[in-house]
Protein backbone atom coordinates (compact mmCIF):
# COMPACT_ATOMS: atom_id res chain seq x y z
CA UNK A 1 0.00 0.00 0.00
CA UNK A 2 3.08 2.25 0.12
CA UNK A 3 2.99 3.70 -3.40
CA UNK A 4 6.16 5.79 -3.01
CA UNK A 5 8.11 2.74 -1.83
CA UNK A 6 6.91 0.60 -4.75
CA UNK A 7 7.56 3.38 -7.26
CA UNK A 8 11.12 3.69 -5.99
CA UNK A 9 11.85 -0.05 -5.98
CA UNK A 10 9.80 -1.40 -8.91
CA UNK A 11 8.91 1.70 -10.96
CA UNK A 12 9.94 2.53 -14.51
CA UNK A 13 11.51 5.86 -13.54
CA UNK A 14 13.69 4.86 -10.58
CA UNK A 15 13.42 1.13 -10.01
CA UNK A 16 13.50 -2.29 -11.65
CA UNK A 17 10.90 -1.30 -14.24
CA UNK A 18 13.39 0.85 -16.13
CA UNK A 19 15.57 -2.19 -16.96
CA UNK A 20 13.02 -5.04 -16.87
CA UNK A 21 10.41 -4.73 -19.63
CA UNK A 22 7.86 -7.02 -17.95
CA UNK A 23 7.95 -5.14 -14.65
CA UNK A 24 7.95 -1.80 -16.45
CA UNK A 25 4.87 -2.66 -18.51
CA UNK A 26 2.93 -3.67 -15.38
CA UNK A 27 4.05 -0.54 -13.53
CA UNK A 28 2.95 1.68 -16.46
CA UNK A 29 -0.58 0.30 -16.26
CA UNK A 30 -0.66 0.74 -12.49
CA UNK A 31 0.54 4.35 -12.85
CA UNK A 32 -2.19 5.01 -15.42
CA UNK A 33 -4.82 3.55 -13.08
CA UNK A 34 -3.68 5.88 -10.31
CA UNK A 35 -3.64 8.90 -12.59
CA UNK A 36 -7.19 8.18 -13.75
CA UNK A 37 -8.45 7.25 -10.27
CA UNK A 38 -8.66 3.72 -8.86
CA UNK A 39 -12.30 2.61 -8.91
CA UNK A 40 -12.09 -0.34 -6.52
CA UNK A 41 -9.89 0.19 -3.44
CA UNK A 42 -10.50 -3.32 -2.06
CA UNK A 43 -7.90 -5.95 -2.92
CA UNK A 44 -7.69 -9.68 -2.28
CA UNK A 45 -4.39 -11.42 -1.71
CA UNK A 46 -4.11 -15.21 -1.95
CA UNK A 47 -0.63 -15.79 -0.60
CA UNK A 48 1.88 -18.59 -0.10
CA UNK A 49 5.02 -18.10 1.96
CA UNK A 50 7.66 -20.77 1.24
CA UNK A 51 10.24 -22.11 3.69
CA UNK A 52 13.05 -24.65 3.83
CA UNK A 53 14.92 -26.09 6.79
CA UNK A 54 18.39 -24.53 7.04
CA UNK A 55 20.99 -26.76 8.73
CA UNK A 56 24.43 -25.17 8.20
CA UNK A 57 27.51 -27.37 8.59
CA UNK A 58 28.96 -25.19 11.38
CA UNK A 59 26.68 -26.81 13.94
CA UNK A 60 24.21 -23.93 14.20
CA UNK A 61 20.77 -25.32 15.18
CA UNK A 62 18.51 -25.93 12.19
CA UNK A 63 15.81 -23.33 11.57
CA UNK A 64 13.16 -22.48 8.97
CA UNK A 65 14.26 -19.91 6.39
CA UNK A 66 12.00 -18.14 3.94
CA UNK A 67 12.55 -18.92 0.27
CA UNK A 68 10.06 -16.39 -1.12
CA UNK A 69 6.61 -14.85 -0.68
CA UNK A 70 4.14 -15.43 -3.52
CA UNK A 71 1.43 -12.87 -4.27
CA UNK A 72 0.11 -14.19 -7.61
CA UNK A 73 -1.13 -17.61 -8.74
CA UNK A 74 -0.04 -19.31 -5.50
CA UNK A 75 -0.73 -22.84 -6.65
CA UNK A 76 -1.01 -26.48 -5.56
CA UNK A 77 -3.01 -25.83 -2.41
CA UNK A 78 -5.88 -28.08 -3.43
CA UNK A 79 -3.66 -30.83 -4.82
CA UNK A 80 -1.54 -30.72 -1.67
CA UNK A 81 -4.71 -31.44 0.27
CA UNK A 82 -5.28 -34.48 -1.96
CA UNK A 83 -1.70 -35.68 -1.38
CA UNK A 84 -2.20 -35.38 2.39
CA UNK A 85 -5.46 -37.30 2.09
CA UNK A 86 -3.73 -40.02 0.09
CA UNK A 87 -1.07 -40.50 2.76
CA UNK A 88 -3.72 -40.67 5.49
CA UNK A 89 -5.61 -43.28 3.48
CA UNK A 90 -2.47 -45.37 2.97
CA UNK A 91 -1.84 -45.27 6.71
CA UNK A 92 -5.37 -46.41 7.51
CA UNK A 93 -5.26 -49.19 4.93
CA UNK A 94 -1.73 -50.49 5.57
CA UNK A 95 -0.32 -48.74 8.66
CA UNK A 96 2.68 -48.51 6.32
CA UNK A 97 3.50 -52.02 7.49
CA UNK A 98 4.76 -50.63 10.81
CA UNK A 99 7.84 -49.24 9.11
CA UNK A 100 8.30 -46.49 11.73
CA UNK A 101 7.04 -45.59 15.17
CA UNK A 102 6.38 -42.04 13.91
CA UNK A 103 3.80 -43.33 11.46
CA UNK A 104 0.65 -43.01 13.52
CA UNK A 105 -2.61 -41.25 12.78
CA UNK A 106 -2.08 -38.37 15.22
CA UNK A 107 1.09 -37.38 13.34
CA UNK A 108 -0.72 -36.69 10.05
CA UNK A 109 -1.86 -33.05 10.36
CA UNK A 110 -5.11 -31.90 8.81
CA UNK A 111 -4.91 -30.03 5.52
CA UNK A 112 -8.05 -28.12 4.52
CA UNK A 113 -6.44 -25.67 2.12
CA UNK A 114 -9.20 -25.95 -0.50
CA UNK A 115 -11.95 -24.70 1.81
CA UNK A 116 -9.66 -22.01 3.21
CA UNK A 117 -8.66 -20.53 -0.15
CA UNK A 118 -12.25 -20.68 -1.42
CA UNK A 119 -13.32 -18.83 1.73
CA UNK A 120 -11.02 -15.95 0.80
CA UNK A 121 -12.51 -15.70 -2.68
CA UNK A 122 -16.03 -15.93 -1.21
CA UNK A 123 -15.29 -13.11 1.27
CA UNK A 124 -14.23 -10.87 -1.60
CA UNK A 125 -17.35 -11.85 -3.54
CA UNK A 126 -19.49 -10.95 -0.52
CA UNK A 127 -17.71 -7.60 -0.15
CA UNK A 128 -18.48 -6.80 -3.80
CA UNK A 129 -22.15 -7.03 -2.91
CA UNK A 130 -23.82 -8.51 -6.00
CA UNK A 131 -25.02 -12.04 -5.12
CA UNK A 132 -25.40 -13.34 -8.67
CA UNK A 133 -22.05 -11.95 -9.90
CA UNK A 134 -19.37 -14.49 -10.79
CA UNK A 135 -15.69 -15.00 -10.09
CA UNK A 136 -13.37 -14.84 -13.11
CA UNK A 137 -10.40 -17.22 -13.21
CA UNK A 138 -7.82 -15.75 -15.61
CA UNK A 139 -5.95 -18.81 -16.90
CA UNK A 140 -3.21 -19.59 -19.39
CA UNK A 141 -3.87 -20.92 -22.88
CA UNK A 142 -3.74 -24.73 -22.77
CA UNK A 143 -3.67 -24.59 -18.96
CA UNK A 144 -1.66 -27.53 -17.57
CA UNK A 145 -2.49 -26.88 -13.92
CA UNK A 146 -6.25 -27.02 -14.45
CA UNK A 147 -6.94 -29.69 -11.81
CA UNK A 148 -5.50 -27.61 -8.98
CA UNK A 149 -7.86 -24.81 -10.06
CA UNK A 150 -10.97 -26.94 -10.59
CA UNK A 151 -11.16 -27.98 -6.93
CA UNK A 152 -11.49 -24.30 -5.98
CA UNK A 153 -14.19 -23.90 -8.60
CA UNK A 154 -16.13 -26.88 -7.18
CA UNK A 155 -15.79 -25.63 -3.61
CA UNK A 156 -17.02 -22.15 -4.53
CA UNK A 157 -20.15 -23.55 -6.16
CA UNK A 158 -20.95 -26.35 -3.71
CA UNK A 159 -20.24 -24.47 -0.46
CA UNK A 160 -20.84 -20.82 -1.37
CA UNK A 161 -23.15 -21.00 -4.40
CA UNK A 162 -20.75 -18.90 -6.51
CA UNK A 163 -20.25 -19.63 -10.20
CA UNK A 164 -16.86 -19.36 -11.90
CA UNK A 165 -15.95 -18.24 -15.43
CA UNK A 166 -12.57 -19.37 -16.83
CA UNK A 167 -10.96 -17.33 -19.63
CA UNK A 168 -7.50 -16.49 -20.92
CA UNK A 169 -6.21 -13.00 -21.62
CA UNK A 170 -6.65 -13.76 -25.33
CA UNK A 171 -10.33 -14.54 -24.79
CA UNK A 172 -10.85 -11.57 -22.48
CA UNK A 173 -9.55 -9.18 -25.14
CA UNK A 174 -12.78 -9.92 -27.02
CA UNK A 175 -15.23 -10.84 -24.24
CA UNK A 176 -14.57 -8.29 -21.45
CA UNK A 177 -16.17 -4.86 -21.23
CA UNK A 178 -16.35 -2.24 -18.49
CA UNK A 179 -19.58 -0.27 -18.16
CA UNK A 180 -18.67 3.44 -18.50
CA UNK A 181 -21.23 4.55 -15.90
CA UNK A 182 -21.05 1.80 -13.24
CA UNK A 183 -17.53 0.47 -13.96
CA UNK A 184 -18.96 -3.05 -13.70
CA UNK A 185 -16.83 -5.69 -15.44
CA UNK A 186 -18.92 -7.93 -17.70
CA UNK A 187 -17.79 -11.07 -19.51
CA UNK A 188 -19.40 -12.87 -22.42
CA UNK A 189 -18.99 -16.54 -21.45
CA UNK A 190 -18.57 -19.38 -23.97
CA UNK A 191 -21.38 -20.34 -26.36
CA UNK A 192 -24.63 -21.39 -24.74
CA UNK A 193 -24.85 -18.51 -22.27
CA UNK A 194 -27.86 -16.20 -22.27
CA UNK A 195 -25.70 -13.08 -22.21
CA UNK A 196 -22.89 -11.21 -20.42
CA UNK A 197 -22.31 -11.89 -16.71
CA UNK A 198 -21.03 -9.45 -14.10
CA UNK A 199 -17.71 -10.24 -12.42
CA UNK A 200 -17.18 -9.65 -8.70
CA UNK A 201 -13.61 -10.96 -8.33
CA UNK A 202 -10.80 -11.38 -10.87
CA UNK A 203 -8.56 -14.25 -9.72
CA UNK A 204 -5.30 -14.42 -11.68
CA UNK A 205 -3.87 -17.87 -12.30
CA UNK A 206 -1.99 -16.34 -15.23
CA UNK A 207 -0.26 -13.01 -15.80
CA UNK A 208 2.85 -13.72 -13.73
CA UNK A 209 5.23 -14.33 -16.64
CA UNK A 210 6.12 -12.31 -19.75
CA UNK A 211 4.94 -15.15 -22.00
CA UNK A 212 1.38 -14.41 -20.81
CA UNK A 213 1.70 -10.99 -22.48
CA UNK A 214 3.00 -11.65 -26.02
CA UNK A 215 1.80 -8.22 -27.23
CA UNK A 216 1.16 -4.79 -25.66
CA UNK A 217 -2.56 -5.48 -26.16
CA UNK A 218 -2.37 -8.23 -23.52
CA UNK A 219 -1.08 -5.71 -20.97
CA UNK A 220 -3.92 -3.42 -22.02
CA UNK A 221 -6.41 -6.22 -21.33
CA UNK A 222 -4.93 -6.50 -17.83
CA UNK A 223 -5.44 -2.74 -17.46
CA UNK A 224 -9.07 -3.05 -18.61
CA UNK A 225 -9.80 -5.65 -15.92
CA UNK A 226 -8.16 -3.49 -13.25
CA UNK A 227 -10.01 -0.36 -14.35
CA UNK A 228 -13.32 -1.95 -13.33
CA UNK A 229 -14.90 -2.15 -9.88
CA UNK A 230 -14.28 -5.92 -9.70
CA UNK A 231 -11.96 -6.85 -6.82
CA UNK A 232 -8.56 -7.92 -8.15
CA UNK A 233 -6.63 -10.92 -6.82
CA UNK A 234 -3.96 -9.71 -7.04
CA UNK A 235 -3.97 -6.10 -8.16
CA UNK A 236 -0.97 -5.01 -10.22
CA UNK A 237 0.50 -3.24 -7.20
CA UNK A 238 0.18 -6.37 -5.06
CA UNK A 239 1.84 -8.40 -7.80
CA UNK A 240 4.69 -5.88 -7.91
CA UNK A 241 5.01 -6.04 -4.12
CA UNK A 242 5.79 -9.75 -4.49
CA UNK A 243 8.84 -9.01 -6.64
CA UNK A 244 12.20 -10.44 -5.62
CA UNK A 245 13.65 -6.92 -5.48
CA UNK A 246 11.13 -5.97 -2.79
CA UNK A 247 12.12 -9.08 -0.83
CA UNK A 248 15.77 -8.03 -1.03
CA UNK A 249 15.17 -4.38 -0.10
CA UNK A 250 13.21 -5.43 3.01
CA UNK A 251 16.36 -7.17 4.32
CA UNK A 252 18.32 -3.91 4.34
CA UNK A 253 18.95 -2.32 7.76
CA UNK A 254 16.03 -0.22 8.97
CA UNK A 255 13.64 -0.89 6.07
CA UNK A 256 11.55 -3.55 7.81
CA UNK A 257 11.49 -1.45 10.97
CA UNK A 258 10.08 1.45 8.94
CA UNK A 259 7.04 -0.68 8.13
CA UNK A 260 6.56 -2.50 11.44
CA UNK A 261 7.88 -0.17 14.15
CA UNK A 262 6.79 3.27 12.96
CA UNK A 263 4.22 4.53 15.48
CA UNK A 264 3.28 7.46 13.22
CA UNK A 265 2.22 4.93 10.59
CA UNK A 266 0.56 2.28 12.74
CA UNK A 267 -0.24 3.90 16.07
CA UNK A 268 -0.52 1.26 18.80
CA UNK A 269 -0.13 -1.60 16.27
CA UNK A 270 3.67 -1.50 16.10
CA UNK A 271 5.65 -4.66 16.77
CA UNK A 272 8.27 -4.86 19.53
CA UNK A 273 11.84 -4.98 18.26
CA UNK A 274 12.33 -8.59 19.39
CA UNK A 275 9.50 -9.71 17.11
CA UNK A 276 11.01 -7.81 14.20
CA UNK A 277 14.39 -9.40 14.93
CA UNK A 278 12.79 -12.86 14.94
CA UNK A 279 11.17 -12.16 11.58
CA UNK A 280 14.44 -10.90 10.14
CA UNK A 281 16.19 -14.04 11.42
CA UNK A 282 14.03 -16.13 9.06
CA UNK A 283 15.67 -14.51 6.02
CA UNK A 284 18.83 -15.49 4.20
CA UNK A 285 21.38 -12.86 3.23
CA UNK A 286 20.50 -10.99 0.01
CA UNK A 287 21.80 -8.08 -2.01
CA UNK A 288 21.22 -6.38 -5.37
CA UNK A 289 23.72 -6.86 -8.16
CA UNK A 290 23.60 -3.12 -8.88
CA UNK A 291 25.01 -2.35 -5.42
CA UNK A 292 28.63 -1.23 -5.14
CA UNK A 293 30.67 -4.45 -5.23
CA UNK A 294 27.53 -6.58 -5.68
CA UNK A 295 28.76 -8.40 -8.79
CA UNK A 296 32.22 -9.00 -7.37
CA UNK A 297 30.71 -10.41 -4.18
CA UNK A 298 28.48 -12.72 -6.23
CA UNK A 299 31.50 -13.92 -8.21
CA UNK A 300 33.43 -14.68 -5.03
CA UNK A 301 30.57 -16.51 -3.26
CA UNK A 302 29.01 -18.13 -6.34
CA UNK A 303 28.98 -21.69 -4.95
CA UNK A 304 26.79 -20.53 -2.05
CA UNK A 305 24.34 -18.41 -4.05
CA UNK A 306 21.30 -18.28 -6.28
CA UNK A 307 20.58 -15.32 -8.56
CA UNK A 308 16.89 -14.43 -8.97
CA UNK A 309 15.12 -12.19 -11.51
CA UNK A 310 11.66 -10.64 -11.08
CA UNK A 311 9.88 -13.80 -12.27
CA UNK A 312 7.54 -16.48 -10.90
CA UNK A 313 6.78 -20.02 -11.98
CA UNK A 314 10.16 -21.79 -11.76
CA UNK A 315 13.05 -22.23 -14.16
CA UNK A 316 14.25 -18.61 -14.02
CA UNK A 317 17.06 -18.71 -11.45
CA UNK A 318 20.83 -19.09 -11.86
CA UNK A 319 22.75 -21.32 -9.41
CA UNK A 320 26.29 -21.90 -8.16
CA UNK A 321 28.80 -22.71 -10.93
CA UNK A 322 26.53 -21.18 -13.59
CA UNK A 323 26.76 -17.77 -11.89
CA UNK A 324 30.24 -16.53 -12.92
CA UNK A 325 29.73 -16.94 -16.71
CA UNK A 326 26.24 -15.49 -16.37
CA UNK A 327 27.59 -12.43 -14.58
CA UNK A 328 30.29 -11.98 -17.20
CA UNK A 329 27.63 -11.74 -19.90
CA UNK A 330 25.08 -9.68 -17.92
CA UNK A 331 24.91 -6.07 -19.22
CA UNK A 332 25.57 -3.47 -16.52
CA UNK A 333 22.20 -1.80 -17.08
CA UNK A 334 20.35 -5.07 -16.35
CA UNK A 335 21.95 -5.73 -12.96
CA UNK A 336 19.16 -3.96 -11.09
CA UNK A 337 16.71 -6.61 -12.27
CA UNK A 338 18.56 -9.36 -10.33
CA UNK A 339 19.22 -10.15 -6.69
CA UNK A 340 21.72 -12.52 -5.10
CA UNK A 341 20.51 -14.75 -2.28
CA UNK A 342 22.51 -17.07 -0.05
CA UNK A 343 21.45 -20.67 -0.60
CA UNK A 344 19.62 -22.51 2.17
CA UNK A 345 21.62 -25.54 3.38
CA UNK A 346 19.15 -28.44 3.84
CA UNK A 347 19.76 -31.32 6.27
CA UNK A 348 21.91 -34.18 5.00
CA UNK A 349 20.97 -37.84 4.67
CA UNK A 350 17.20 -37.67 4.15
CA UNK A 351 16.11 -40.37 1.70
CA UNK A 352 12.77 -41.01 0.02
CA UNK A 353 11.13 -42.28 -3.16
CA UNK A 354 10.02 -39.87 -5.88
CA UNK A 355 7.18 -41.10 -8.10
CA UNK A 356 6.63 -39.30 -11.39
CA UNK A 357 3.45 -39.29 -13.46
CA UNK A 358 3.09 -42.40 -15.63
CA UNK A 359 6.11 -44.15 -14.15
CA UNK A 360 4.21 -46.38 -11.71
CA UNK A 361 5.84 -48.23 -8.85
CA UNK A 362 8.53 -49.56 -11.15
CA UNK A 363 9.65 -46.04 -11.98
CA UNK A 364 9.96 -44.79 -8.40
CA UNK A 365 13.33 -43.14 -7.89
CA UNK A 366 15.17 -43.48 -4.58
CA UNK A 367 17.14 -40.35 -3.77
CA UNK A 368 18.43 -38.02 -1.09
CA UNK A 369 15.74 -35.38 -0.90
CA UNK A 370 14.92 -31.93 0.43
CA UNK A 371 11.47 -30.49 1.07
CA UNK A 372 9.92 -27.04 0.86
CA UNK A 373 6.99 -26.01 3.05
CA UNK A 374 4.46 -23.48 1.80
CA UNK A 375 1.98 -21.77 4.15
CA UNK A 376 -1.19 -20.43 2.50
CA UNK A 377 -3.29 -17.49 3.60
CA UNK A 378 -5.55 -14.77 2.28
CA UNK A 379 -6.14 -11.11 3.07
CA UNK A 380 -8.92 -8.76 2.03
CA UNK A 381 -7.83 -5.15 2.52
CA UNK A 382 -7.68 -1.63 1.12
CA UNK A 383 -11.19 -0.40 1.93
CA UNK A 384 -11.87 3.13 3.13
CA UNK A 385 -12.50 1.91 6.69
CA UNK A 386 -9.01 0.40 6.85
CA UNK A 387 -10.31 -3.00 7.94
CA UNK A 388 -8.16 -6.03 7.12
CA UNK A 389 -9.61 -9.53 7.05
CA UNK A 390 -6.96 -12.21 6.91
CA UNK A 391 -6.54 -15.89 7.66
CA UNK A 392 -3.94 -18.65 7.48
CA UNK A 393 -5.62 -21.54 5.67
CA UNK A 394 -3.36 -24.48 4.95
CA UNK A 395 -0.08 -25.81 3.64
CA UNK A 396 1.82 -27.36 0.78
CA UNK A 397 4.85 -29.64 0.88
CA UNK A 398 7.05 -30.21 -2.17
CA UNK A 399 9.93 -32.68 -2.22
CA UNK A 400 12.72 -32.96 -4.77
CA UNK A 401 16.00 -34.71 -5.29
CA UNK A 402 18.80 -32.92 -3.49
CA UNK A 403 20.73 -32.45 -6.73
CA UNK A 404 17.89 -30.40 -8.25
CA UNK A 405 18.16 -26.63 -7.96
CA UNK A 406 14.64 -25.71 -9.06
CA UNK A 407 11.52 -26.66 -7.09
CA UNK A 408 8.51 -26.26 -9.38
CA UNK A 409 6.01 -29.13 -9.55
CA UNK A 410 4.43 -28.15 -12.88
CA UNK A 411 7.92 -27.58 -14.28
CA UNK A 412 8.80 -31.20 -13.39
CA UNK A 413 11.44 -30.57 -10.72
CA UNK A 414 9.61 -31.75 -7.58
CA UNK A 415 6.68 -33.86 -6.43
CA UNK A 416 3.81 -33.19 -4.06
CA UNK A 417 4.31 -34.55 -0.57
CA UNK A 418 2.69 -34.18 2.85
CA UNK A 419 3.78 -33.43 6.40
CA UNK A 420 4.48 -36.03 9.08
CA UNK A 421 4.83 -34.59 12.57
CA UNK A 422 7.66 -36.06 14.64
CA UNK A 423 7.87 -35.83 18.44
CA UNK A 424 11.01 -34.00 19.58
Amino acid sequence: MDEKFLDRIMGEVEGVGKVDLFTGQLWKRWKRLRDEGVVQPLQLGMFRSDYMLHAPSDGTPASLKQVEFNTISSSFGTLSQRAAGMHKYLYKSTQYYNASGHLKEANFPSNRTTAGLAEGLAEAHKAYGVPNARILFVVQEGERNVFDQRWLEYELLETHGIHVVRQSLNQLAHSATVDPSTCALCIVPPAGSTGPVEIAVVYFRAGYTPTDYPTPAHYDTRYLLESSRAIQCPSIQLQLAGGKKVQEVLTRPGVLEGFLCDASRWGSGVLPQEDVDALRASWMAMWGLEENGGVQKAHMLAQRLVLKPQREGGGNNVYKEAIPPFLDDLPTKEREAWIAMELIAPPEGLGNYLVRAGAGTEGAVQADVISELGIFGWALFGGKDGEVKEKEVGWLLRTKGKESNEGGVAAGFSVLDSILLVDD
